[in-house]
């Protein structure tokens, strides 16, 4: 009897400690993914292509469900990080399919949303964020919640930024909003506020508020115990554009140099192409030629990759909405009379197509007036001198001396001072040799507009002889077209040339790129 308690007693040992075993094999695999997928979410900010090899490892290895769904967003953030807009929807999409954690969809559609926003894919963008909003009110978790809701607000920021509309971008982000404010007290969401408020007031011609802000984000990287090249890129992009706004271009091009250096590790297309345009700008603001050809002709490169990229994204992001609307009509459609959805879908059909053909049939009205306006500007100059006006006279000016201020003033166009963004009347009347009063009546007179619509003119005139006679400046910003031409601010800039020329500056330069195209192409057939 006691040989027999002594057997079972070894056998419960033997068993016992096998059960052991395989626990703590477990619990020491748990722990090493723990640690992987850490490290790869660190990674992902200096060193995305081995922070992706991690990611990838941790996905074969994943179990199905939301182990797996984790893996595919970290995944789909490294690739977002890398600008492969193409690859990140895919996990994206991947994710939230087999995610079923509230906090976890959220973050997976402000992602989304955010991609689609940088396709310029707005309609899909939005959908994506409302989802993420109704999200929200379903997670428990006070700090998830404000994180998730921070990332919110940002992303609506962005949006507007983007978009250019910058006024509305610093009101959402200077939103007194107590649950945004709450999330100010996270690190990330403070250094990246502080990143795009400095790029709204560089938007808006604020420099000095834009140069604090960039101070403050900074602070927090050097604070930061990671190593985040990817804001820090950002961050020295956006000082870069205030040193070259405040004329001090070593420093700017000091500042682009280094994030030149960092943002290598990154391959993000967008950033190179940034970075090499503004080297370029500050390098002919610098008189150097050599160089402004060498970074112009390598963001010509880059920004034909961009294109190809964005492309092949862009039918991604549609295959994988129409998959995805799919799956969500087949679903419907079990649950329901096959009657009422084809009503229901003959109704759409009815709908978009009088959408599409009301769409179009505006477009192409607007589209008309637009090359009206465009053939108006490019077929005569926009100072034109009017016909002398006896009456209404207001001062006497002897005749050779207004002769003598009509060619002086004849002059003064053939030059291009009137781009010194610090001229005036009174500067101008100084360089005359007369009085502010006598050149006022003569402008008034001749040209039929007072001083500051004489510049103006002057000045959007100067701008479109030269997008019409150097293809180059077709790919410079606005910014950069403004600055040249003697406009303060980009704002200022796009607001003056509608009101001269009645379209758009964006809309004249893609009108002068269509007429450019066309005539190329009528010459390659000619020679053939």
């Amino acid at each position: 009897m006691r040989n027999r308690l002594t057997q079972f007693y070894f056998l419960f040992l033997v068993v016992f400690s096998q059960i052991a075993s395989v626990n703590q094999a477990f619990s020491q695999s748990e722990s090493k993914r723990e640690v992987l997928y850490s490290e790869s979410e660190k990674l992902m900010l200096s060193k995305p292509n081995e922070a992706l090899k991690v990611g990838v490892h941790l996905l074969k290895n994943s179990d199905e469900g939301e182990d797996k769904a984790k893996i595919n967003f970290l995944i789909a953030k490294i690739y977002t990080i890398k600008a492969d807009y193409n690859n990140a929807l895919i996990y994206l999409f991947d994710a939230v399919k087999l995610s079923k954690n509230t906090k976890l969809i959220t973050e997976i559609n402000i992602y989304k949303a955010r991609v689609l926003r940088l396709l310029y894919l707005d309609k899909q963008s939005k959908i994506c964020l409302d989802e993420a909003e109704k999200e929200l009110i379903n997670i428990k978790d006070d700090a998830a919640f404000t994180y998730c809701y921070s990332l919110i607000v940002l992303e609506k920021t962005l949006m507007d930024l983007d978009r250019q509309k910058y006024k509305l971008a610093l009101a959402t982000i200077e939103s007194t909003d107590v649950k945004f404010q709450a999330g100010l007290k996270i690190a990330e969401i403070q250094l990246w506020t502080s990143i795009i408020k400095g790029k709204i007031h560089i938007g808006l011609g604020n420099y000095t508020e834009a140069q604090e802000n960039y101070t403050v984000a900074e602070e927090i990287l050097n604070k930061s115990n990671s190593t985040n090249y990817f804001a820090k890129s950002y961050l020295l992009l956006g000082k870069s554009t205030v040193f070259f706004n405040q004329k001090k271009h070593e420093k700017s091009l000091s500042a682009l140099l280094e994030a030149y250096d960092i943002s290598r590790p990154l391959e993000n297309m967008y950033l190179d192409e940034s970075i090499g345009n503004q080297m370029a700008i500050n390098y002919i603001a610098l008189n150097d030629r050599e160089n402004y050809k060498k970074y112009t002709a390598d963001t010509k490169k880059i920004i034909t990759r961009i294109d190809n990229a964005e492309q092949e994204s862009v039918n991604t992001a549609y295959n994988l909405f129409s998959q995805q609307f799919e799956t969500n009509f087949q679903q419907a459609k079990q649950k329901s009379v096959k009657r009422f959805y084809t009503v229901l879908s003959l109704a759409v059909l009815l709908i978009f197509g009088f959408v599409v053909f009301w769409y179009r049939f505006v477009s192409k009205k607007k589209r008309l007036n637009e090359i009206i306006k465009y053939l108006e500007v490019t077929r005569k100059s926009i100072i034109i001198p009017v016909e002398k006006k006896e009456e209404g006279k207001k001062i006497s000016i002897p005749l050779e001396t207004e002769q003598t201020l009509l060619n002086k003033l004849k002059r003064f166009e053939n030059s291009v001072r009137f781009t010194n963004n610090d001229i005036s009347l009174a500067v101008l009347a100084g360089q005359f040799d007369t009085n502010t009063k006598y050149l006022s009546e003569i402008i008034n007179k001749h040209y039929n507009v007072n001083f500051n619509t004489y510049i103006n003119k002057l000045r959007i005139n100067f701008i479109v002889e030269k997008l019409k006679s150097d293809p180059n400046f077709m790919n410079y910003k606005i910014s950069y077209l403004a600055e040249v031409s003697g406009f303060s601010s980009h704002s200022s800039f796009a607001t003056v040339f509608k009101s001269i020329t009645g379209i758009t500056p964006i809309t004249f330069i893609d009108l002068l790129k269509n007429e450019r195209e066309a005539l190329i192409q009528k010459n390659d057939a000619y020679e053939k």
